[in-house]
């Protein structure tokens, strides 16, 4: 954890595992299809990502596909986590299954030099109860593996309406205080092994009357929404951190204005499109230079003002009622492993 965390304890980790969706991206910038971006363009984009922006992070995480090159360019002692699941899910059948990455294990990851193993599901407490007892046998089961070669485990769980509906409606938007915060407290058990949750931001702000990204529909006032931080906030009984989830970095950014308004006990973030997104286009058009120039530009800026607003995140060993890492190890036995 010392590894993934800046010197106040935060973590504030730039996010560059995806794979499905960044692909298809640059095929739909370059007018291609998606078959036609080779392996080593989505190395080529990990890699400069990684060399560009992880001088302004705590750590990186990527994934094993691709990113391995990635992981070697990152700046000097700076932190890797690892995803562990396939991109996307098994779509044969409902409840978005999740899959892990066939020739890879948490003893691999470690061994490749991962600091983290980070696992995606996708979650909803209101889902048919056999898909989430499968989900849930799911994630205790790689928290026991986690656990055995004693690798931090990071959950990222994301929302979905199980009817089918749309994530980015007014309606689902009503749903989804209460989808995140029975999320946060079911994987803040302790038989599922998480060290730390990845969650999403519990409203969508453009639903937020009163809000910069508010655009005409009203989900929650302000005053709701900064309460239904605090709800989401005090079901984690495990450190917590903001994913993302694909939104512009100025709506990103103003989440986690609203989450420090609230008062919530956040640690951190780990942030990937918001930073990076806009600089696909560029990449697919213009090349890798033009990247790298738009990357030590607007990439930059964009991680530079994402620190700023963590300046109210707290550090993640506070959740453990201490004030340091060295207090927190006095109270750890370590994990032998046979």
């Amino acid at each position: 954890m010392k590894a993934l965390a800046d010197g106040r304890g935060v973590i504030a980790a730039a996010a560059m595992d995806q794979r499905g969706s960044l692909k298809k991206t640059i095929a739909k910038e370059k007018r291609v299809p998606p078959e036609q971006v080779t392996p080593e363009m989505m190395a080529e984009f990990k890699a400069a990502v990684s060399r560009i922006l992880t001088p302004y992070a705590s750590a990186i995480l990527l994934d094993p596909e691709y990113g391995l090159p990635a992981m070697r360019e990152r700046a000097k002692g700076k932190g890797v986590l690892l995803a562990y699941e396939q991109s996307g899910y098994d779509n044969t059948r409902p409840g978005r299954i999740p899959d892990l990455l066939i020739d890879w294990t948490v003893r691999k990851l470690k061994a490749a030099g991962a600091d983290a193993v980070k696992l995606l599901i996708y979650y909803t407490p209101f889902d048919d109860p056999k898909v989430n007892a499968e989900k849930h046998s799911f994630v205790e089961r790689i928290g026991a593996e986690c656990a055995l070669y004693d690798i931090p485990y990071f959950l990222e769980f994301v929302g979905y309406d199980p009817k089918g509906g749309d994530e980015k409606s007014a309606e689902y938007a009503r749903q989804k205080p209460e989808i995140v915060t029975k999320s946060i407290a079911e994987f803040s058990k302790p038989e599922y092994r998480v060290d730390v949750l990845k969650v999403e931001i519990p409203i969508s702000l453009e639903f937020v009357e009163g809000t910069k990204a508010y655009k005409g529909v009203k989900a929650y006032s302000k005053a709701e929404a900064m309460e239904l931080y605090k709800k989401a906030a005090a079901a984690a009984k495990k450190p917590f951190i903001y994913l993302s989830a694909g939104v512009s970095n100025a709506q990103f950014l103003e989440s986690l204005e609203l989450a420090a308004e609230a008062k919530t006990d956040f640690n951190g973030v780990l942030c990937g499109r918001a930073t990076w997104k806009e600089g696909i286009p560029v990449y697919a058009k213009q090349g890798l230079k033009a990247l790298e120039d738009w990357l030590a530009d607007v990439g930059v800026k964009n991680i530079q003002a994402l620190n700023e607003r963590l300046k109210p995140a707290t550090p993640w060993f506070k959740k453990f009622g201490v004030s340091s890492i060295e207090e927190l190890e006095k109270h750890t036995k370590p994990v032998m492993v046979g």
